[in-house]
């Protein structure tokens, strides 16, 4: 049974994803489209709420520390 802050997270990180990876696309960047990719396709792997929270920050934040 998945919990509904999973749900609200999975969202969230798949909206933000999408938001990723066309930036990455259009800017040609592979940084970006990569961890747009991850942060749509992950949340169908994990079920917690903490781990979705805690993987979905950090591929969130490696786009600020690793550019092409």
């Amino acid at each position: 049974m998945v919990s509904t802050s999973a749900i609200v997270w999975n969202i969230l990180f798949g909206a933000i994803g999408a938001g990723y990876f066309i930036y990455g696309k259009r800017q040609h960047e592979g940084v970006p489209m990569f961890c747009g990719f991850a942060l749509m396709v992950f949340p169908y792997f994990v079920s917690s709420a903490w781990a979705t929270f805690a993987i979905g920050a950090i591929l969130m934040a490696i786009p600020f520390y690793f550019r092409d």
